[in-house]
């Protein structure tokens, strides 16, 4: 598959190709509800895996996981094929991998709380910037302890403490106040009712099964089941970011590749940055500015380009736009916004062609050997050779059951972390304070009869305290490494 250096998308009066060595300088797929961008996104996805790159996508409305059957029967399909001349084309199936946050469409992915960071995961409760602050004092003081954040109960009972310990960390970190840890705990309930107890959790998801390729040399089609996932918005924008940072940290760098390393498309990619803190939003801009030498391509597919920060849209140099209707004056600017974001074409008047594309029918201009914008040009979008529509239940348990990450990812494991060990130093401390009590009761001492104060709630937290922080010290020494977060607060490894 090495010998692909070109894939062909489009076709008018002449065919337009998407050059592989360009493909991972980024891109957009626009256009309104119903008029093509899902066929674009699985003519590209089907070619990427062609060529053997991997692709990972998101199946918000249920059809695309068919693409791992080979098509046919369809008479719009056999007539686009004959419009367009396309004699060498050919129905085929791709390999396909099916993931769900929620374990119940593909294999579970999950993460843990430590590898998520703070600041994705207070995007993902809606905090406000003090509650921000104080979730990354939390986060601040379980990584100086070493003390990894696993799965949910782990960070509610290290809010807990850090709460109940707050003058104990205000010097050193800054003011942790009551009503922060409040919000934050009422955050982390709402979470788990949205799923959250199966996200965070392990076996973790390793990045590197994104990667693969089948024994033909096809890149494998990753697909993530959203239909549930997208009605949680928040979760589902954070954890499409949390994969792509997770990419950029953990991929090497690897300059100009002839053909991307992985393929990554955004659905939906607006509610990326809807609401998104500045914070954010310039660290998404720098991640996809910097991922390219990853070997990554980023593609997002949204309405309009409007919907995107210009410093993100400056950055996508491969463009498919489909049709937009212009009935308001609002509207008219959106899609004169789009007209102006190509590079001219002498004989198309891009603002009114915008209106007037068919369904398949697109404006598009990719990168040239150069990596310049090619002028527009107004093509059909090939068909998919992949089959149409939705998959049964049986078919979606048969690619599961006969995936090769089945037995890797089947089963959850909750392995001794922060809350396990934290509880297991309390239960010591009171059962050292229940035993003096007995001790003393029976010897009718006091106490001062024995050189030692009277126990107070103070002394017995001190004595917590110190537990606390010798088992933070153990966990650290399980770790065998100094925690460092990387551009989005996610750990990086070592």
């Amino acid at each position: 598959m090495d010998d692909i250096k070109k894939i062909l998308f489009a076709k008018s009066s002449e065919e337009i190709f998407l050059l592989l060595k360009m493909a991972n300088r980024h891109g957009l797929i626009t256009g309104a509800t119903g008029t093509g961008k899902t066929i674009s996104l699985k003519v590209l996805a089907e070619a990427f895996s062609l060529a053997g790159v991997p692709v990972f996508l998101s199946d918000i409305k249920g059809d695309v996981a068919s693409i791992f059957a080979a098509g046919g029967g369809n008479a719009k399909i056999e007539k686009r094929i004959k419009d367009l001349g396309l004699k060498d084309f050919r129905y085929r199936d791709f390999p396909v991998v099916l993931w769900d946050v929620f374990g119940s469409l593909g294999h579970p992915v999950r993460t843990t709380v430590s590898e998520m960071g703070p600041l994705l995961l207070s995007r993902l409760l809606g905090l406000n910037d003090t509650q921000s602050g104080v979730l990354n004092i939390v986060f601040k003081v379980a990584d100086d302890s070493g003390m990894l954040l696993i799965d949910l109960k782990d960070l509610r009972h290290m809010l807990k403490y850090v709460g109940d310990h707050s003058s104990e960390y205000t010097v050193d970190y800054g003011n942790v106040s009551k009503q922060s840890i409040g919000a934050i705990q009422r955050g982390l309930l709402a979470l788990q009712e949205q799923g959250g107890d199966n996200f965070f959790a392990e076996p973790a998801l390793d990045i590197n099964d994104f990667l693969k390729t089948d024994k033909n040399g096809m890149g494998n089609i990753n697909i993530l089941a959203s239909e549930q996932l997208f009605h949680a918005p928040a979760l589902y924008a954070t954890f499409l970011l949390w994969l792509l940072s997770e990419l950029f940290e953990e991929l090497p760098e690897v300059g100009d590749r002839p053909m991307p390393k992985v393929v990554f498309f955004f659905d939906e990619a607006h509610l990326l940055f809807s609401d998104a803190p500045k914070v954010l939003l310039d660290k998404i801009e720098q991640v996809v500015r910097l991922v390219r030498s990853k070997g990554v391509g980023v593609y997002f597919v949204t309405h309009s380009p409007t919907d995107l920060p210009d410093k993100v849209l400056a950055q996508l140099g491969n463009r498919v736009q489909h049709a937009l209707r212009a009935f308001t004056p609002r509207e008219q600017n959106v899609v004169r916004t789009a007209a102006e974001t190509f590079r001219p074409n002498p004989r198309i008047d891009v603002f009114r062609t915008i209106t007037e594309l068919k369904t398949g029918e697109a404006l598009v201009s990719f990168l040239d050997e150069d990596g310049r914008p090619q002028i527009v040009e107004r093509a059909f979008v090939l068909p998919p050779a992949s089959r149409l529509g939705t998959i049964t239940a049986q078919e979606r348990q048969s690619i599961i059951d006969n995936s090769i990450l089945k037995n890797k990812y089947g089963a959850t494991f909750d392995r001794e972390s922060a809350y396990e060990i934290l509880q297991k130093k309390i239960a010591s401390i009171q059962q050292q304070e229940y035993e003096y009590g007995a001790t003393k009761k029976s010897s009718g001492k006091s106490r001062y009869d024995y050189g030692v104060k009277t126990t107070t709630r103070k002394t017995t937290d001190s004595a917590i305290s110190r537990m606390a922080k010798s088992a933070a010290s153990s966990i650290g020494r399980q770790v065998g490494r100094e925690i460092i977060r990387g551009i989005f607060g996610l750990i990086t490894r070592r």
